[in-house]
């Protein structure tokens, strides 16, 4: 007979019955995954008794995974033995990324709970700059000795593999620790156990810099494809190692800041939920401010044009048609360049290619748009309500289709180079938002719209 795997309603019903004794013997059957899943669905006081009955290893495992308000409320509500112990027990990256995010003499504290070994590790690592590789590595990797023997290094894995964070690359170091090479753990199972590690070695490496930026690692870590990497100081000395979940972790902070950007907004330093209302008022009220100054200037764009539109009032008809098109197409243009150039898809220096491949696709959508307006225009004058649009309607249908063709061009252009522009000035990209640019869109296309409409309705509405 199969046994079910226990669900989260057979973990509630034991909490609430008391049966601590077997609901400790059921959730060892859990994995780490699972129990993230089950504590985040639970209330806080279901989650600290879940918690509590967890063996140390697992509720390490567990407790790295934690959302952060979680890791909070565990922090704050757990005795000082269990606390010290799962610091004790966690990767050096993971409770110093833990650490950056609690308050200073909350860290004081903790710091001191830790063993004197760790308590230096993680000292060294929070002496690194907020957003340098050195707050991401671990020293907890395998490094050996080019003239072992495969057999000795396997050995050696045997007795000190447990404490690494991974066993998949090791690396080689002379006795100065410095960085010579990092083979693959199957080159050394594939090897005849009395070959030396220089016979395996090519010394050809890929590492990172202690004080490199983060951002640059994950581009490392994309073009080389690598689940780990070495961390060197300037003199090659490996220090430690950064492994693929911490990047991952960042990669998903970058992305979500500019999205949140990218929506007009200042990126939040919380989740959602976690960040208070006046906090996020305060991260989007700046944008508004400008956007809504942004679109006084779409309203002295009218006013100047105050004239035509008395003598044409046909023409006001169709403004939330032609702005909307180029904001539109300004914000497609936007999101899609941010995005390539965060993958690093294209570089600076092919601006020209850019603005050509915007210039034709500006010139298709325009006129795909053009063509559509128009033919609006002219279906309506024609079938729908004919004299509508008075006896000049073809050339309302001409100063419309010729309008979307120009403005969403425009908007095509200035959504590609606005954030390359901004990334040549040493500023984040992701700043020209989607609601910036189509509202410096609105503004100039009104300029755009009753310019191609003095041309072709001269002498007649105009």
């Amino acid at each position: 007979m199969i046994q079910q795997h226990p669900t989260a309603e057979t973990i509630t019903s034991l909490i609430q019955e008391g049966e601590f004794f077997k609901l400790k013997e059921v959730l060892k059957q859990f994995e780490p995954a699972e129990l993230v899943e089950l504590l985040e669905k639970e209330e806080e006081r279901e989650q600290l008794i879940i918690f509590r009955l967890l063996p140390l290893t697992l509720a390490t495992e567990v407790f790295e995974y934690l959302d952060l308000d979680i890791q909070r409320h565990f922090l704050a509500n757990l005795s000082q033995e269990k606390i010290a112990d799962i610091l004790n027990e966690m990767s050096p990256d993971d409770r110093t990324a833990l650490l950056e995010f609690l308050p200073d003499d909350f860290v004081k504290e903790l710091i001191q709970t830790l063993s004197e070994s760790e308590r230096k590790v993680t000292l060294e690592l929070l002496g690194y700059p907020e957003y340098s590789v050195g707050r991401l590595m671990t020293p907890d990797y395998i490094a050996i000795r080019e003239n072992w023997t495969v057999q000795q290094v396997l050995d050696y894995i045997r007795r000190h593999g447990g404490q690494s964070e991974t066993i998949s690359v090791l690396y080689v170091t002379d006795n100065r620790g410095v960085l010579i090479d990092d083979i693959r753990i199957r080159q050394l199972l594939l090897a005849e156990p009395d070959s030396r590690v220089s016979e395996l070695m090519d010394r050809r490496y890929v590492s990172l810099q202690a004080m490199q930026d983060q951002e640059a690692a994950i581009d490392v870590f994309r073009k080389n494809d690598r689940v780990a990497l070495p961390v060197v100081n300037d003199e090659g000395v490996l220090f430690g190692i950064v492994t693929i979940d911490d990047i991952l972790d960042i990669r998903e902070e970058e992305d979500t800041e500019d999205i949140q950007k990218l929506g007009g907004s200042e990126a939040l330093d919380e989740p959602y939920l976690a960040t208070s209302i006046w906090n996020m008022v305060k991260k989007r009220a700046g944008w508004l401010v400008i956007l809504l100054i942004g679109e006084m200037l779409t309203t002295s764009a009218m006013h100047h044009f105050e004239d035509d539109l008395q003598k044409a009032a046909v023409l006001g008809l169709f403004i939330p048609l032609i702005i909307s098109a180029g904001g539109n197409a300004g914000s497609q243009a936007t999101s899609l360049i941010i995005r390539a150039m965060s993958l690093g898809e294209f570089t600076l220096s092919d601006w020209w290619l850019v603005m050509r491949r915007e210039l034709i696709s500006g010139l298709l959508l325009g006129g795909i748009l053009g063509v559509v307006g128009s033919l609006r225009i002219i279906l309506w004058a024609n079938y729908i309500d004919p004299g509508y649009f008075g006896p000049y309607w073809l050339l309302i249908a001409v100063t419309v289709g010729f309008s979307l063709l120009g403005i969403v061009l425009w908007g095509a252009l200035s959504g590609a180079m606005l954030p390359m522009l901004l990334k040549r000035l040493g500023l984040d990209p992701a700043t020209s938002s989607a609601p910036f640019v189509a509202t410096l869109v609105d503004v100039t296309g009104l300029i755009i719209y009753f310019s191609v409409a003095t041309m072709v309705l001269r002498g007649t509405l105009l």
